[in-house]
């Protein structure tokens, strides 16, 4: 039985008891008093096996709630520890890939003007050269030519 209920039993036994007169004292039955005390007896010792056993519950399920919480809150740090380590590493892969990027663009550069350089000395080495043959071939005519009248 509930000790709520025995506890409105005892209650009720009370209000319900002769008075008397003259006075606020009340005459109750002795075996109905020690009937409900020893059912109070009975009864608190289980409501409190009860209660503990409630609170031992409520204890182990904080504790796993707990445990729970700390794992997922470690695996999200590991989490973002990993991506921001990812981050970090397309972040260099980037900068990486930027300045290999311009050492290629300048070497295209100096290869591209030293082509060019060296073109243009081939060049000009030639036309030094096709210069001095056309002076020459000049030279070999007016002389045919200056025979041919001396001849005529």
């Amino acid at each position: 039985m509930d000790v709520l209920v025995l506890i409105d039993k005892l209650d009720d036994l009370v209000h319900s008891a002769s008075t008397f007169p003259m006075t606020d004292k009340v005459m109750i039955d002795r075996d109905q008093i020690y009937d409900l005390l020893d059912q109070m007896r009975a009864t608190i010792p289980e409501e409190i096996k009860q209660a503990r056993w409630i609170v031992k519950e409520r204890q182990e399920m904080l504790a796993e709630a707990k445990e729970e919480a700390e794992r997922l809150l470690a695996e999200a740090r590991e989490e973002a520890a990993r991506l921001a380590s990812e981050q970090e590493v397309v972040k260099q892969a980037e900068r990486r890939a930027e300045e290999i990027i311009r050492d290629a663009e300048a070497r295209d550069r100096e290869i591209r003007f030293g082509a060019e350089d060296y073109a243009d000395e081939v060049l000009s080495t030639l036309e030094t050269s096709l210069e001095k043959f056309l002076a020459a071939v000049q030279r070999g005519r007016e002389r045919l030519q200056g025979r041919e009248r001396r001849e005529v």
